[in-house]
């Protein structure tokens, strides 16, 4: 009797074996031919098999959901407007399979930034549902979202609170927060097209690869760039001195302990130059009295320098440098300073601290733009022969090329300032009647560079 239970148990589990082995056999053969008239682009055809899988086999391979997402965003390109809702809707649910069967090989934070975008781009949801689809998605992996959703994430919550769905501060406080992440994108990504920069100006052969991520980089400055513009230009009025002060004159009080909300109310009227206003004096000051930091060292010296008093604001806007952790607050602090020195016509100083603000902001085309200008201005003062001279335009012009290539929203003004710069330097006949051609200058009092004369 026992022998007879063993042997009918042991073909069970054959049979269920054999069984399985076959359904595994039947998800290969669908998927081979699936993925094969998906990579031919014979998506009709590709779609009813991945439809079989995704139903009998959702397991399988990843591969699946990538090929799935290819169609359905083909379809979606292609669909009338009354379809796309229905395609985009078959779309996130292939996005939420993905993410059940493969978790380990799908980045959930992108996922739920498609899904935010997708729903935004064919309008699924209310102006609601779409903001909270992009707060998910920042909200646990800030880094999910790309310039264009970043924007698009701010514009939504502008329009609620355009129609009295959200509070200004909100406004205000999401605004510091996606441009700062803007900013770290802008900047990494401007710190890597630098180190290629570095390369093509020292004579070193870019690889094919290099120069594709070189293009790349200048593509994506061009991007963070026009975002950061439409944001600020979203912001609009809201972020003036008019809206300001009453909004944060009303909570001073009860507020004024606060350091936090002291530091941000002390940033936003300081960056908005409402720095005449009796509430700024009071931020800065009891801000300074709680937590002396850069921003409170930054106010008073802005006070300092209202006054007249500008060795004060130096000292204050150097202290405010030091104590800042933000990059790109550190380096308009130091841009700041370095335009006083330039006032005063200090330019070896003004240099080193346009140089630090680049430091911190290695996107800060700006400062390039000022460090090519003292250069220009100090042509006659720099050479030996007029030769030399006029060859400090050519200094000039490579800091203003910089500029435009690391700040696509000064580019024009960069190019047009290099080009100019280029026409005073010598030209083939001077430097053929010089014998100069592939020699080195250099360059003497403040700045001290080298500049190779072109070979004719």
């Amino acid at each position: 009797m026992k022998t007879k239970v063993i042997l009918f148990l042991s073909g069970v589990v054959l049979g269920t074996g054999a069984l399985q082995a076959q359904a595994n056999q039947e998800c290969a053969t669908t998927a081979a031919l699936a993925y094969s008239d998906a990579k031919a682009k014979n998506y009709d055809a590709a779609w009813t098999r991945i439809q079989t899988l995704r139903e009998e086999c959702p397991s399988y391979h990843i591969a699946t959901y990538q090929y799935g997402e290819r169609i359905l965003k083909d379809r979606l390109d292609n669909a009338p407007d009354a379809e796309k809702e229905s395609v985009a809707q078959e779309l996130i649910k292939l996005y939420k399979e993905r993410l059940q069967h493969f978790p380990a090989k799908t980045d959930a934070g992108d996922v739920n930034a498609d899904i935010a975008q997708l729903m935004f781009d064919v309008k699924l949801g209310s102006t609601e549902e779409q903001y909270e689809a992009f707060d998910k998605a920042f909200e646990a992996d800030p880094n999910s979202l790309n310039a264009k959703s970043l924007y698009t994430y701010f514009y939504l919550l502008v329009e609620l609170q355009d129609s009295g769905k959200k509070d200004l501060q909100e406004v205000f406080d999401k605004y510091d927060v996606v441009i700062a992440k803007l900013e770290e994108q802008e900047n990494e990504t401007a710190e890597s097209l630098a180190s290629l920069i570095e390369k093509q100006e020292a004579g070193e052969e870019l690889s094919s690869k290099d120069k594709a991520r070189l293009n790349a980089y200048e593509k994506n400055l061009v991007a963070y760039s026009a975002v950061k513009g439409s944001i600020n230009a979203k912001l609009g009025q809201r972020a003036d001195c008019t809206n300001l002060i009453p909004l944060y004159s009303k909570d001073f009080e009860a507020k004024k302990g606060d350091t936090e909300w002291l530091k941000r109310v002390n940033s936003r009227l300081s960056a908005k130059d409402c720095t005449e206003d009796p509430l700024f004096v009071k931020v800065s000051e009891a801000l300074h009295k709680l937590e002396p930091s850069a921003s409170s060292a930054y106010s008073l010296g802005q006070l300092a320098e209202a006054n007249g008093n500008q060795s004060k604001a130096l000292e204050y806007y150097n202290q405010a440098a030091e104590l800042q952790k933000d990059p790109s607050a550190r380096a308009s602090i130091y841009y700041k300073i370095a335009n006083q020195y330039k006032e005063k016509g200090q330019f070896g100083q003004a240099r080193n601290m346009y140089r630090k603000a680049i430091s911190s902001k290695p996107s800060f085309g700006r400062a390039y733009l000022q460090i090519s200008n003292m250069i220009a201005q100090s042509a006659n003062n720099c050479g030996n022969t007029a030769f030399e001279k006029r060859a400090v335009y050519w200094k000039a012009a490579e800091y203003a090329e910089r500029a435009a290539r690391v700040d696509p929203s000064i580019s024009s003004t960069a190019n047009e300032t290099a080009s100019a710069y280029r026409g005073r330097a010598p030209q083939r006949s001077d430097i053929f009647q010089n014998d100069m051609q592939g020699k080195t200058i250099n360059i003497g009092c403040w700045i001290g560079e080298s500049i190779r004369v072109p070979n004719l």
